[in-house]
């Protein structure tokens, strides 16, 4: 086996032998050189940080028809095993997938939302919330008015002014 000598300084084998069947090893070469010498041939390294939430996978409703077709199609053993590697997916994806079809063909194969249901909205929520809006503002503007009426008997008080009584609207005579 005759190995030759490149560029980098790294040994390479015969050009007509096969890249990688030199000896028993088969990590490939190491990039020699700096640290940075990645970033400077425009080689991105791969981002370290894992996303904080992944990202859920969605499948539409013909798609799912069609996996199924074809697992219903496969007869030997281990087809729909070579079937699910091949799509990246889980016999529970199946299972799951007959169940909603047995709900009710393509409509049971849509995608549903997840989470709570919302609740229906009462019709006479909105007008509780004005009206409370409206009570809360009464409520501020009489505090004010009460304020307001301390500060002038206070006032009058000071300066003796007498404050003339209401009027009552008795009746009596």
């Amino acid at each position: 086996m005759e190995k030759t000598k490149s560029k980098g300084g790294s040994s390479r084998q015969d050009p007509g032998l096969p890249e990688g069947s030199e000896g028993e090893r088969s990590e490939p070469e190491r990039n020699e050189g700096s640290p940075g010498a990645a970033a400077s041939q425009g080689v991105v390294p791969p981002d370290p940080e894992v996303p904080e939430k992944p990202v859920r996978r969605k499948f539409p409703a013909e798609y799912k028809l069609r996996v199924l077709e074809e697992a219903d199609a496969c007869g030997e053993p281990g087809e729909i095993g070579a079937l699910l590697r091949r799509e990246g997916l889980y016999s529970s994806h199946l299972s799951a997938w007959r169940k909603q079809q047995a709900e009710g063909a393509l409509q049971g194969l849509a995608p549903k939302r997840r989470g709570r249901k919302a609740r229906p909205k009462n019709p006479l929520a909105r007008r509780l919330a004005e009206v409370e809006r409206d009570n809360a503002k009464l409520r501020w503007r009489l505090e004010q008015a009460e304020a307001i009426i301390e500060v002038q008997k206070k006032v009058s008080e000071l300066l003796g002014i007498p404050l003339e009584e209401p009027p009552n609207n008795d009746k009596s005579g």
